[in-house]
């Protein structure tokens, strides 16, 4: 089945399997199921709360000092995709840091640009691939191969970048098919994306909030539950007994704001849009992780988290051993002190750092 989550009919069609919420996993747990080999993460979720008046109150900051960069970078990824395609366009976020991207620009494609788009988000799992089932669907409704459009917020190591290229191929080899496996993205820092607005590590406001921002669905599942032909599953946080969830969410409204200042800025005229060189942003993130691996003593490279994107995410939903940050004070970091003060995670500042921010994970297999 889709639904459209928290937002309005029409600005994304969420091709997810909404699953009774399960026995949820403790992070504790849920790391050490992980790093064992135990379970894979797609199969576990664990409980997600409501976020504190503190830690909304700086994510409204976070919106005040960046909600018109986020805007304008939809703006510039909204025009790079009408330029390269022709046509209904059909955006395809992943879910679910893509899905508030991809809800403000088939907005702009429709109202800036007067162009034919639809949207749908979909699940893609780490070392399990693209939903194929979501993506046969996607064609079977009628649209064209060559007008799919993959979107997601920021680009950390690459790691989904380089899953989606893999999967798209195959399932082209298997399908017959000539979609483009290429990622558009607001922030590419690893240089992996086909497409990016920018290679700066921004915060990006949403990258902030979980259920609240993304329409109140959970991170995708793919366990025993879900059958070959299904889509992949989630948890949907739209119902009252939520525990607040549905007076919490931020979604529509959030999406609604950036559509304005995009068009306002739209309407003082359009440049012709850019895309980024990525060359220098991926050697600089090969950079990193070597040194990084050296000096933190670190086999698995998925322990270490650039970005603030990324160590936003370790800091809600991880097992954090270290946040590292280039500027303790930074408005773009705020947020992530606010965290690893309520979970007392260790500070380290390292002035050469070539992101605001790094998380590392915690391995749950030392001693």
């Amino acid at each position: 089945m889709s639904f459209s989550g928290s937002y309005r009919c029409g600005e994304v069609e969420f091709l997810l399997t909404p699953l009774q919420a399960q026995e949820f996993t403790s992070v504790l747990e849920k790391e050490r199921l992980i790093q064992s080999g135990q379970r894979h993460y797609s199969q576990m979720l664990s409980p997600e709360s409501v976020p504190s008046a503190r830690y909304m109150a700086v994510f409204e900051d976070a919106c005040r000092a960046n909600n018109a960069r986020m805007a304008q970078d939809c703006l510039q990824l909204a025009g790079l995709i009408a330029a390269r395609r022709e046509g209904e366009i059909t955006l395809v976020s992943l879910a679910r840091a893509g899905t508030p991207v991809g809800v403000v620009v088939v907005r702009l494609l429709r109202e800036v640009f007067g162009r034919q788009a639809v949207h749908y988000s979909v699940s893609i799992v780490r070392d399990r691939g693209l939903d194929c089932a979501a993506l046969r669907h996607i064609l079977d409704q009628g649209h064209r191969g060559e007008s799919i459009v993959f979107l997601d917020g920021w680009t950390g190591k690459g790691v989904i970048a380089r899953e989606l290229a893999l999967s798209v191929s195959a399932f082209n080899a298997a399908q017959g098919t000539s979609i483009d496996g290429g990622l558009y993205v607001l922030s590419d820092l690893a240089g992996a994306a086909a497409c990016a607005a920018s290679g700066e590590d921004y915060l990006i406001p949403s990258s902030i909030l979980n259920a609240t921002v993304s329409g109140l669905v959970s991170r995708t599942v793919l366990d025993e539950r879900i059958g070959p032909q299904d889509f992949h599953g989630c948890v949907y946080y739209g119902e009252s007994a939520q525990g607040g969830f549905v007076a919490a969410d931020q979604s529509q409204r959030f999406a609604d704001a950036l559509v304005a200042l995009a068009i306002a800025r739209a309407a003082s005229g359009l440049s012709a849009p850019e895309a980024l060189d990525a060359t220098l942003a991926g050697e600089r993130s090969r950079a990193y992780l070597a040194r990084a691996m050296a000096g933190y003593d670190i086999a698995d490279i998925n322990l270490i988290k650039p970005g603030i994107g990324e160590a936003t995410r370790v800091l809600l939903r991880r097992v954090p051993r270290l946040l590292v940050l280039r500027q303790p004070g930074a408005a773009d970091v705020a947020h992530l002190q606010v965290l690893a003060e309520e979970k007392q995670v260790p500070v380290e500042i390292d002035p050469a750092l070539p992101y605001h921010a790094v998380s590392l994970i915690r391995s749950a297999l030392d001693g």
